[in-house]
């Protein structure tokens, strides 16, 4: 797939489901924030996973606001956005049908922001060698 041979991806977010993603891109793909867990949308917490104590909607409504803020919602409970445009950089296979990946919004990386919001924890297995810094 040439997304995942690109150095960088850009992303023009249209909707969010939770926390750490996926985030559906206008240009195609679906981006999962690398290096973080932060809880399902329903609480709970998948086995063999790091688990926050910020409940899954509080995580997604961190993201949603550095997104640009919710728009409505889809039938299926998705967030709409319409925020900045993200440059992302794919961190390894892609997982569920969605490119991980570090992005970066005008106000800096997400992955990083949702660690030091306290609504997601990093996340070893998918945290490769990327350091947030606090």
């Amino acid at each position: 797939m040439a997304l995942l041979s690109a150095t960088a991806i850009t992303c023009t977010p249209t909707r969010v489901w939770d926390g750490d993603g996926p985030i559906w891109c206008a240009e195609g793909p679906r981006i999962r924030l690398a290096g973080i867990a932060a809880r399902e949308i329903d609480g709970r917490c998948r086995r063999r996973q790091p688990c926050p104590k910020a409940s899954g909607i509080e995580a997604r409504d961190r993201l949603v606001a550095m997104l640009g803020g919710g728009r409505g919602r889809t039938a299926d409970g998705h967030v709409l956005v319409a925020g900045p445009r993200l440059r992302c950089r794919p961190a390894g296979p892609m997982s569920y049908r969605r490119v991980v990946a570090w992005c970066q919004a005008p106000t800096g990386d997400l992955s990083c922001a949702q660690l030091r919001a306290g609504v997601a924890l990093r996340w070893r297995s998918y945290h490769g060698l990327e350091v947030c810094r606090r």
